[in-house]
């Protein structure tokens, strides 16, 4: 009779134990309602691989625009902030998925993006643009007809070079193809002029021509965390108010990248 009681327990300690661990969240829920990936914390994805927007060091941390702006956001939200860096083609399908909580990336918002993510309102405006060798003779994007133009995998750039070439080169950032078009390979790229103005200034041989319109860039957000939205909005407010997201864009740019152009 002792021995069937001593059973008895140990199955139901069992069971219950078996039932907990069944029943454990990926996620959790703060008290505003927020999902995220750890309680207390904001889990940010950005590519590491976008200077001055994201660039990583020898110990793996990454700093720039993107990331202060990250940081900036998570103070607001009462939260830590925990980097993570992820190629910048799989960033918006972890934020769908809940790996990230967010992504703080650079991605301008698109309806293609719209049908898998949320955006923010943006935090900063920008645009694309040809960037060619000093010696070359394109000017226009009519000029790329047949031409060999590198972009960055998962970026806008490659549907907008598609429109007059077949022949488009994705590589894992646009850093790495503005090196590759300085250093003599194929025609040009097309990439955010902020990055081709600093890689400009970082001694890249290229050039600038023709501006393919504007952009608005953003934070995006899981489809199903409409509170976390919300608080990142409320945020980005107040960070335009007091003028921090000013003093970040100044401290990498030497100007306000971030209110809309006029």
């Amino acid at each position: 009779m002792k021995k069937g009681f001593i059973l008895f327990i140990a199955i139901f300690l069992t069971s219950g134990l078996l039932a907990a661990c069944g029943t454990e969240k990926t996620t959790s829920e703060s008290k505003e309602g927020m999902k995220l990936v750890e309680e207390g914390k904001f889990t940010f994805a950005a590519s590491g691989e976008y200077k001055p927007f994201s660039v990583t060091d020898g110990n793996g941390f990454m700093s720039g625009f993107d990331i202060d702006v990250a940081n900036a956001v998570a103070k607001e939200l009462g939260l830590e902030p925990v980097q993570k860096k992820f190629k910048f083609a799989g960033i918006v399908e972890g934020v769908k998925t809940g790996r990230f909580d967010a992504a703080v990336a650079s991605h301008t918002i698109t309806e293609e993006r719209k049908e898998h993510v949320d955006f923010s309102t943006p935090y900063y405006y920008s645009g694309p643009q040809i960037f060619v060798r000093p010696d070359s003779d394109i000017e226009t994007l009519q000029d790329l007809k047949e031409k060999e133009v590198a972009v960055s995998k998962g970026s806008t750039y490659a549907n907008t070079a598609s429109e007059v070439t077949n022949n488009v080169i994705q590589y894992d950032s646009d850093v790495t193809a503005l090196e590759a078009l300085s250093n003599g390979k194929h025609d040009a790229v097309i990439t955010d002029f902020i990055t081709g103005k600093e890689a400009i200034g970082n001694g890249l041989k290229i050039d600038g021509r023709e501006l393919l319109g504007s952009s608005e860039q953003a934070i995006a957000v899981a489809k199903d965390n409409p509170e976390l939205l919300q608080k990142i909005n409320e945020a980005l407010e107040k960070l335009r108010e007091d003028g921090t997201l000013t003093e970040i864009s100044k401290k990498y740019f030497g100007e306000d990248i971030t209110k809309k152009p006029e």
